[in-house]
């Protein structure tokens, strides 16, 4: 990381968004992250994108096995440039990405061997998995599965939204991450290049910014 391009990029910016980045990215986890798979309808991943953003989630992991569908820009209001966005065409590949990085593989599924949401130990990193909005996960997720979770639910109705379910889902295991003491929190390097992306996303005519900075430093 030049931290003097940083410097520099951060003079474009008001003190107000700088402040606003350096609070944002105190929130920020990798220790959670989720996973959609197949999911019909654009405005759901969107909502689910945008969720991930407002409760602190970084990453994002999109499978599009079937569906090769566009985030739908105008639902994720802008989450989209927040949020790092990992797409997959194969389920199995975003499997084994997130079981080599030190994920659980969490199905979330009204299955009846599946755990209660307020038991779930958030001690370890996990990658909750939502799928498809009437079929559920694919076999592929649920045969290699870590761990069921499902949300309590008293009413005639028997699921819900995906994107209902990941933002309830997302909200109750950030709170209880928030108030442990588990080290959830990034890096000082990350949040350096989360930073540095951030205001690169967040200048005009950052190209010729950058063109004109390298020119003058070599």
């Amino acid at each position: 990381m030049d931290r003097n391009l940083l410097e520099h990029l951060e003079g474009y910016l008001t003190e107000r968004r700088k402040e606003l980045f350096i609070k944002v990215l105190s929130k920020r986890t990798r220790h959670f992250t989720v996973a959609v798979e197949d999911v019909y309808q654009m405005h759901n991943t969107s909502a689910v994108l945008r969720s991930c953003d407002v409760f602190g989630i970084q990453d994002v992991h999109v499978i599009e096995a079937r569906l090769g569908k566009k985030m739908d820009r105008e639902i994720a209001m802008g989450a989209q440039k927040w949020v790092d966005i990992h797409r997959y065409n194969d389920t199995q590949q975003c499997i084994d990405t997130l079981k080599k990085q030190g994920y659980r593989i969490i199905a979330t599924t009204p299955h009846e061997d599946s755990q209660y949401l307020h038991d779930f130990d958030i001690t370890q990193k996990a990658a909750f998995f939502f799928g498809k909005e009437k079929e559920g996960l694919s076999e592929e997720v649920l045969s290699q599965a870590d761990e069921f979770l499902k949300i309590p639910m008293v009413g005639f109705t028997e699921s819900l939204n995906i994107s209902v379910s990941a933002a309830i889902t997302i909200q109750e295991v950030t709170t209880k991450l928030r108030n442990s003491d588990i080290p959830w929190q990034f890096t000082e390097e990350e949040v350096l290049a989360k930073r540095f992306d951030w205001c690169k996303k967040s200048i005009k005519s950052i190209e010729d910014i950058l063109k004109r900075y390298h020119e003058q430093n070599p």
